[in-house]
């Protein structure tokens, strides 16, 4: 109750803007340029306008039909010429219009809405790819899934129901008051509209209430789904550790609290649904009680109780729905709110207006001066100055927290440097497009994620546009070929989530194909063979060292007999450049890399 309480109070003080919601909607619903969206939105609405004017229409012939079947009032059959057949046909015919129109709005509407969706989706989806990685290392997957998922949906709710139900509903209670003003007096208007007054009133301020419990309901859901998603993800540390019960534990408390508001939603609702059927039977039954009294003092006829009654029941159906559709809405609202927020959130990297793409003559790495840090009161580059000449293979060493992996983040400009300038040819990463930099770089990082579909598709999304042969030709390179051939289904064979059907080594071989089919000026070696037993990594070493031959190549490295024969070879401690030379030189002047290199022999002496 008391977390219910602060969430609802939470919800009270960032209560979301419905309308402002509405205004980010609107474009994709009449886009700019694109006219025949416009017209479909048009057509839509003058089909459910004439779907209108033939429901209300209705009960007047419902009303001439039963007239005509009366004794005393059969001169009505004359209506139009029809007779009380007649009239029945006509009354059959007008609701199956009133549907047919309907459906015709909705096939009209539905290519506009989905278009709308899907650009929406997409916009979302690529804006997530846009936000950095800081923003994505301390996301949660499934969370965020959610949000999309439910944001999109928010969406063509809205479309439909508040472009298709809120704003008819109101036409046809406005169209119906008419026709009891004008008909009968104004005391049946005045029952209808106190009645409609009532239930509004009463669905909205219960539906505000019931809107917050759903805030409630639907964080839970989302934690929920997080925890689950997180631990399916980590599925291999859940077994190391034994934790089953643990993770099931954490998502039943998380499913507890999104039961304690499910059970209280469920509550709410049947108060609300109690509630707005006494108020409409209540003026339902006095406008009834009303046209009895007329049809016995003989000032109305059976037909008009007959089409009375008619009425109320066309008021009462969508009245019905009312207090769910402003419920959705309002759930729509909050739902799109939450997504509309993560497109608001800032991209900490981008491109700069009309920045160029980036121009590689010969792959010359230069940093001058950078500094960098993760946070700003923690430093972890400290001013370094380094130069990779074009066709050179420097090697980065140090210990752990060193910086090694920061420096090849911001080459690949996954950050931007505190200070300082980072540069390739010449030109400033900051300057030039992140599309034409990524390009330009190959990566073969140290934990190789794959995707959850074929060896084929993992290693041709270095350069999808590869022919099989290629392909081929890089799985070769990578000493993976032999290995996919003997599998049953070859280069289809799925590799699993994350690639968790493949072993280290494999899924390192693989990213190293995909990454040799890439086929960059400058490679990023990332502990690029530390997956691999000593023979395949030697030879994996030979087949990088070619293919290192005329690009620039960085290589950060834990094991230093991978990089003793680098070109140059840094040392990097604590964010600052100690010692760099070539591996025998270092070795000479007996510091820090003869430490870590003594200390490695030993290692592997023992």
């Amino acid at each position: 109750m008391r977390r219910l309480s602060k969430t609802a109070a939470n919800f009270d003080n960032t209560k979301i803007q419905g309308w402002a919601v509405i205004r980010r909607v609107i474009p994709y619903l009449w886009p700019a340029g694109q006219a025949w969206v416009k017209r479909r939105v048009v057509l839509a609405l003058l089909v459910l306008l004439l779907a209108k004017l033939i429901a209300v229409s209705t009960p007047l012939f419902y009303k001439q039909a039963v007239d005509a079947l009366a004794p005393e009032t059969a001169s009505a059959a004359t209506f139009l010429g029809f007779g009380a057949v007649g009239l029945t046909l006509a009354y059959g015919v007008a609701r199956l219009m009133n549907v047919g129109f309907q459906q015709l709005r909705d096939v009209i509407f539905t290519r506009v809405g989905q278009r709308a969706l899907r650009q929406l989706a997409l916009e979302t989806f690529t804006h997530i790819h846009r936000l950095s990685m800081r923003y994505h290392i301390t996301r949660k997957t499934g969370g965020l899934s959610r949000i999309i998922e439910r944001g999109v949906k928010g969406v063509d709710f809205l479309l439909r129901f508040l472009l298709f139900s809120m704003g008819p509903l109101l036409l046809e209670l406005l169209l119906i008051s008419a026709i009891l003003f004008f008909l009968f007096d104004v005391w049946y208007l005045a029952v209808v509209v106190l009645t409609i007054a009532l239930y509004v009133l009463f669905t909205f301020k219960v539906t505000e209430w019931r809107v917050r419990i759903r805030k409630v309901m639907n964080d839970q859901d989302t934690d929920a789904n997080q925890k689950a998603i997180d631990s399916l993800l980590n599925f291999e540390t859940v077994k190391y550790f034994g934790a089953e019960k643990w993770e099931a534990d954490r998502y039943d408390a998380a499913m507890a609290q999104y039961e304690t508001a499910a059970v209280r939603t469920n509550y709410s609702l049947a108060f609300l649904n109690f509630g707005q059927s006494c108020l409409i039977t209540g003026g339902l039954v006095i406008v009834m009680v009303m046209a009895a009294i007329g049809v016995q003092n003989g000032d109305l006829t059976v037909g008009d109780f007959v089409m009375v009654n008619a009425y109320m029941i066309q008021i009462t159906m969508p009245l019905n729905f009312l207090g769910t559709v402003y419920r959705e809405i309002r759930q729509a609202l909050i739902d799109m709110a939450d997504m509309f927020h993560l497109l608001e959130q800032p991209a900490e990297v981008k491109d700069k207006p009309d920045a160029p793409d980036l121009q590689v003559s010969g792959g010359r790495v230069s940093l001058q001066n950078v500094a960098f840090g993760y946070e700003a009161e923690r430093a972890i580059l400290k001013g370094i100055d380094l130069e990779v000449a074009p066709g050179q293979t420097v090697a980065i060493v140090g210990s752990s927290g060193s910086g090694k992996s920061t420096i090849g983040r911001l080459l690949f400009r996954f950050y931007d440097v505190s200070s300082g300038a980072l540069l390739i040819d010449g030109q400033d990463v900051r300057d030039v497009t992140q599309d034409s930099l990524h390009a330009q770089i190959g990566v073969v990082p140290q934990d190789t994620v794959l995707f959850n579909d074929t060896v084929h598709y993992n290693i041709a999304y270095g350069r999808p546009t590869a022919s099989e042969a290629e392909i081929i030709a890089a799985a070769k390179a990578a000493k993976i070929h032999d290995f996919i051939a003997s599998l049953p289904l070859g280069y289809q064979t799925t590799v699993g989530e994350r690639g968790l059907k493949l072993s280290g080594g494999e899924k390192q071989r693989v990213g190293i194909a995909r990454t040799l089919l890439k086929n960059p000026p400058i490679l990023l070696l990332d502990e690029a063979t530390s997956a691999l037993d000593t023979d395949t990594e030697r030879d994996i070493q030979a087949e990088l060292k070619a293919m290192g031959e005329g690009r620039t190549v960085i290589t950060i490295a834990h094991r230093l007999s991978t990089i003793a024969d680098a070109d140059r070879i840094i040392v990097l401690e604590n964010g600052a450049i100690v010692e760099q030379g070539q591996h025998a030189e270092l070795l000479a002047q007996g510091g820090r890399y003869a430490q870590l290199w003594n200390r490695q022999s030993d290692d592997a002496l023992e």
